[in-house]
């Protein structure tokens, strides 16, 4: 069966991770989990942010909630030509992840889970594994792009790696 796609139109990772989680909870009458995350670069002021998916397509269509016509590769290229004159010490980036478990549609204290992997934009892409901005994310900690990670070390270190982690410690917490 087709799943129906859940159109993204918050103004916050969590207001869309919220959003899809009830859709979502709703539409298979099950407990759901989802997430909404994005690269926030502090030059840009937070921008790409939760346009992150469709970022090329923003200026010729504003206020675009798909992501249709838009690709990693443009994205990457959007974001590197924004970027084009930020000084090094002014390119600090984050991946934010915004997960959220709902026990049903209509839970009214779903647990919501932030993970947050600071660094910061590169003038180029560099290495071939992951997907979206990884190309262009340099992770400090270990000297190259999260591209450049094995993904047993992206998955601790990512955004939604430490936002996964957080809600099972809190799974765990409250089934006692």
């Amino acid at each position: 069966s087709d799943v129906p796609e859940m159109k993204e139109d918050g103004e916050t990772f969590a207001e869309n991770a919220l959003k899809k989680a009830r859709f979502y909870s709703n539409y298979f009458g099950k407990q759901t989990i989802a997430d909404d995350s994005g690269l926030e670069v502090d030059a840009l002021d937070g921008a790409p942010g939760i346009y992150s998916a469709r970022y090329s397509l923003l200026g010729s269509n504003p206020g675009v909630h798909s992501g249709e016509g838009s690709t990693d590769q443009l994205n990457v290229q959007k974001l590197l030509a924004d970027m084009k004159a930020v000084p090094e010490a002014q390119r600090t980036a984050r991946f934010q992840c915004l997960l959220v478990y709902m026990a049903h549609a209509k839970d009214p204290t779903p647990i919501i889970c932030q993970g947050t992997w600071e660094g910061r934009i590169l003038n180029e892409a560099v290495g071939a594994n992951g997907f979206g901005y990884d190309p262009v994310f340099y992770v400090p900690g270990e000297d190259c792009s999260a591209a450049q990670l094995p993904a047993e070390i992206k998955n601790k270190l990512s955004h939604r790696g430490q936002a996964l982690q957080k809600l099972l410690l809190e799974l765990k917490r409250i089934q006692g």
